[in-house]
């Protein structure tokens, strides 16, 4: 038995399902005539896994457009966040930054989709899983990645930091980090240790752009019909998936470390490109807070 792209159940076993709502997400996206970002891999993701195989991967198969609550205005709210972290990465690039490392890099393709200058190192760290599936289909559609590619199957709730030194990871140099729709999912303590092993392997030079949720969200943005349709239309229950504990204040941390930390919200970059979401009554998505640290010196605090 093969899967609807060929691949063995077994491989597209190992992938998760938030990570193909946003390579759904992304493929829709790309198809749109003013696509903020474009992804031409992620639809044949979406098509390789069982779960998702019959989600929507372009704008006419969202009846409601962009007022589907789920293919509209969430999955805009994620072509926007590609779009903003992509410029993030690419202007630490053209800074000189040569070492970029993708924290739970899912099935996102920068490594294969920028276009990076020469030199550049990709480290995609995720679970063992979901780089498998992610091998298998891009090999499959013969993709070939624009810059150095490294692969670390880890478990980022526990220590990874040998495992990425061991894999090429350089720590003399700056390093450009991302964790894109990570933190939201890890508990305080792992979130902690996280940011405290990224500033202990990080160098003048170097940056970290991250996306939060802080504060508990109250039962009317609970009941928002982002949530409503991810679960009920995906199976996927958002909420459940969110760490409800008290969340950690890490642009503080990090500022504390010798970080300068700048937070902005969706909705700011809205304006910026003039399309994306924008706010509504009990909104699932004002309080998501993107923020962008960076390292200019080394602290003579915690971490050094």
């Amino acid at each position: 038995m093969r899967t609807a792209d060929g691949l063995n159940p077994a491989v597209a076993a190992g992938v998760g399902r938030t990570a193909l709502l946003v390579a759904a997400a992304r493929a829709i996206e790309t198809h749109r005539p003013d696509a903020l970002a474009r992804d031409p891999f992620a639809e044949h993701f979406v098509r390789a896994a069982p779960a998702s195989a019959g989600w929507p991967v372009r704008p006419e198969q969202v009846p409601a457009g962009e007022g589907d609550p789920l293919w509209g205005r969430l999955g805009r709210y994620f072509g926007l966040r590609t779009r903003v972290l992509d410029d993030h990465l690419l202007h630490a690039a053209r800074r000189g930054v040569r070492q970029v490392v993708l924290l739970g890099a899912g099935l996102d393709c920068r490594a294969f989709r920028l276009d990076w200058p020469p030199g550049c190192v990709i480290h995609e760290v995720d679970t063992a899983g979901m780089l498998t599936f992610k091998q298998a289909v891009l090999d499959r559609i013969g993709a070939a990645p624009t810059a150095g590619r490294r692969v670390l199957p880890a478990d980022l709730r526990l220590d990874w930091a040998d495992a990425l030194v061991e894999a090429g990871f350089d720590t003399a140099v700056p390093t450009a980090w991302l964790a894109e729709g990570l933190l939201l999912y890890l508990p305080a303590a792992a979130e902690r240790r996280l940011v405290a092993t990224i500033d202990r392997l990080s160098t003048v030079g170097s940056s970290l752009a991250y996306e939060v949720k802080p504060g508990v969200e109250g039962p009317r943005v609970r009941a928002s019909p982002v949530y409503a349709a991810a679960r009920q239309r995906t199976g996927i229950d958002l909420l459940a998936l969110f760490d409800g504990g008290p969340r950690p204040d890490t642009a503080g941390e990090l500022a504390a470390r010798g970080w300068t930390v700048v937070t902005r919200t969706p909705y700011d970059f809205t304006a910026v490109h003039g399309r994306g979401p924008r706010p509504e009554p009990n909104d699932a998505l004002a309080a998501n807070r993107w923020c962008f640290a960076t390292r200019p010196r080394r602290s003579s605090g915690p971490g050094s």
